[in-house]
């Protein structure tokens, strides 16, 4: 809450440039998996268009990312919406970043232990590497944080998030406007997903 209210003059000025630049919603909503894998609504600033191609379709992520977007995503500014699903509960500051609901039936066992703690803003996966290692290296790093998480192991790693945004590191795979979609390991297939 009293991040919520510091940051208030940055939100309202952020949330203005997106209405001129991007247009509606400032607000960009989506589902995600929390803790146990209960849904949430996640809160971010929009960062892309809503332009469409001949076929009515949304172009592809990396053609509606707009520099502002970019911007936005490179200083993690896009997040800042996402302190008020930590208000609700929703998530915590630290944890592993929610995942899209459509990962849901890929997980293995393993995977899926992810969800053994609460999502959050910045996790043990954001300052190691964030969307320029693998899927797999990302579930390793989220499940040993599950299996270790602690109050100075958080603190460490809010202090680390402030070094890895003011040096914009890690931001997207090579040639993907993040990273490539979660597909499913070769054991998730295998076993027909959790």
């Amino acid at each position: 809450m009293l991040a919520l209210f510091v940051l208030s003059p940055v939100l309202l000025l952020i949330a203005f440039l997106v209405r001129v630049k991007l247009g509606s919603p400032v607000i960009f909503r989506q589902q995600r998996c929390g803790k146990h894998c209960r849904l949430f609504t996640l809160l971010k600033f929009r960062t892309m268009t809503d332009e469409c191609g001949p076929d009515g379709q949304l172009l592809p992520d990396h053609e509606r990312l707009t520099s502002f977007g970019q911007f936005l995503r490179s200083t993690s500014l896009d997040e800042l919406p996402g302190l008020w699903n930590v208000v609700r509960g929703d998530m915590s500051l630290v944890g592993p970043r929610p995942h899209l609901t459509d990962f849901l039936p890929l997980y293995n066992e393993r995977e899926a232990s992810r969800h053994d703690v609460m999502p959050g803003i910045t996790g043990w996966a954001q300052i190691n590497g964030r969307n320029a290692i693998s899927w797999s290296e990302k579930f390793e790093l989220d499940i040993w944080y599950a299996s270790n998480v602690s109050f100075w192991l958080d603190v460490s790693i809010l202090l680390r998030t402030v070094k890895q945004v003011v040096l914009r590191r890690d931001i997207s795979a090579e040639g993907y406007a993040t990273m490539p979609r979660f597909m499913g390991t070769q054991q998730s297939q295998d076993t027909g997903g959790r």
